[in-house]
């Protein structure tokens, strides 16, 4: 068989999968299979308030908190999932009531509350977060920053079925 035979057949077969599959060639998106559920940090509930209540921002603002809520195995975004932020900030500590606050994922499983600046606590900026509802099992996250000059976080969660 001629190379130029087996390029053609190579090219026709690659073009026809993209058409079917709407990818350049991949049938099944390989590591949404298999997505394993985030592990709670250590250190993730310190301080952590049950019930902190749905707000639109936490205190003056100035500092953006987002993040991504998925499931895990398949990866479909979760859409209206309730994710807790606390953080020691320029208005509070984090143990401070008012230094908390809970924020619902959009239809895209994306999340996002403005907050005041995280400041360092024990030498490290950083945030802390929860999903803590009853359909899947419990997360806390401690997301550390490199600096306290940053003015957002990120933080994403794969959520196992309870």
């Amino acid at each position: 068989m001629s190379q130029t035979l087996i390029k053609r057949r190579t090219l026709l077969s690659t073009a026809i999968a993209a058409a079917v599959t709407g990818s350049a060639g991949l049938l099944l998106p390989a590591s949404a299979q298999s997505l394993a559920p985030t592990r709670s940090m250590r250190g993730g509930s310190n301080n952590y308030l049950p019930g902190a209540p749905i707000v639109d921002r936490i205190g003056n603002g100035g500092f953006l908190m987002t993040g991504t809520v998925r499931r895990a195995g398949d990866g479909a975004p979760l859409a209206g999932q309730r994710i807790q932020v606390w953080a020691h900030t320029t208005e509070g500590h984090e143990r401070d009531p008012h230094s908390h606050g809970a924020t619902l994922t959009d239809a895209n499983g994306a999340f996002r509350l403005e907050m005041p600046q995280i400041v360092p606590a024990f030498g490290q900026p950083h945030g802390h977060l929860a999903y803590d509802d009853d359909a899947f099992e419990t997360v806390f996250l401690r997301p550390v920053m490199s600096s306290s000059k940053e003015t957002s976080l990120s933080a994403h969660f794969v959520l196992q079925p309870a």
